[in-house]
């Protein structure tokens, strides 16, 4: 596999399904430095794999309530992403924006967050694909996307804009 094209993305099915959440408020965005798992090493939001049985809703607050000890509030989904790597790993992500958070943030064994500037954003230290979806994000559109990884090193990506009334499924 070396670019989209090469997944058979009409039986595609995700072995594992996660989330991403980012808090924006007042220019800033809430980024944490991911200390373990994939993507250990790299700039993020805050989530991770859905429990058995659980919304993807609810795993992004529970995985933020988790990582940094804070509870988003004003939670919209604004995107979805399916990654394929080339090593068999299909994932379906659920890209999560909250207006604000309740509670004190700090560090776990998962993470390490810290208030980025909206117009700094690191994104040489975050996963490749993230500069194609991030702005649809900050602007509060909605997107779906694929992209295809080889370990970290993105292939291939395609990202799109959807209706203001799209609705996910759940």
């Amino acid at each position: 596999m070396r670019t989209l094209a090469d997944v058979d993305w009409e039986r595609w099915s995700p072995a594992v399904r996660a989330t991403l959440l980012f808090v924006v408020r007042g220019g800033r965005i809430l980024l944490i430095r991911k200390k373990r798992g994939l993507g250990a090493g790299k700039i993020n939001g805050p989530g991770g794999k859905l429990d058995p049985g659980e919304t993807p809703l609810a795993g992004a607050i529970r995985e933020v309530q988790e990582e940094i000890g804070v509870t988003p509030t004003g939670v919209e989904q604004r995107g979805e992403i399916r990654f394929q790597f080339t090593d068999g790993l299909a994932l379906h992500g659920c890209v999560f924006l909250a207006r604000d958070c309740t509670g004190r943030l700090r560090e776990t064994d998962e993470a390490t967050p810290c208030w980025t500037a909206v117009d700094r954003i690191p994104y040489a230290q975050m996963w490749a694909d993230d500069v194609f979806w991030m702005p649809s994000l900050l602007a509060g559109r909605k997107f779906s996307g694929r992209a295809l990884f080889d370990g970290d090193a993105l292939l291939d990506q395609c990202f799109e804009t959807l209706p203001a009334d799209h609705r996910f499924e759940p």
